[in-house]
């Protein structure tokens, strides 16, 4: 078990997790998925990872289920969803260079568990379309 400074999101059935520093716009990229895309929350700011049969799952700490932080609004209540398997980490960099144009594929690996990696800039208008061509062809 792990517990990590992430946001966890479910988006058809499929966990993508957010990572980045602080003030990076987890939260705020985890909103507009919410809102615009269907997507569910599973846990914000903090983020429990298990490896479960070579799996891996994530969830929210107790104290924080159920719960996002709304920049602007505070901690805002939100219907939760207990535990999803992760396929895709989503590394957010604020600062544009370090953004490949063209990547090679990338991977992450958490408790022994490798999945794919991709690098963003969070506050373009195209991310959440970035994040759901990846994910698209990571289950299709």
């Amino acid at each position: 078990m792990l517990n990590i400074h992430a946001t966890l999101i479910s988006y058809k059935n499929t966990g993508i997790l957010f990572i980045g520093s602080s003030r990076m716009g987890k939260s705020d990229l985890a909103l507009r998925m919410i809102m615009e895309q269907d997507a569910k929350l599973v846990a914000d700011d903090r983020v429990i990872l298990e490896n479960i049969n070579n799996e891996l799952w994530g969830y929210a700490p107790d104290i924080l289920k159920n719960k996002l932080e709304v920049r602007g609004l505070g901690i805002t209540e939100f219907k939760a969803k207990k535990k999803e398997k992760i396929a895709l980490c989503v590394e957010l960099h604020t600062d544009r260079t370090e953004i490949e144009r063209i990547p090679e594929p990338e991977f992450i690996d958490f408790l022994g568990i490798s999945i794919a990696k991709i690098k963003l800039y969070p506050f373009d208008c195209s991310t959440i379309y970035k994040i759901m061509l990846k994910i698209c062809s990571i289950i299709s």
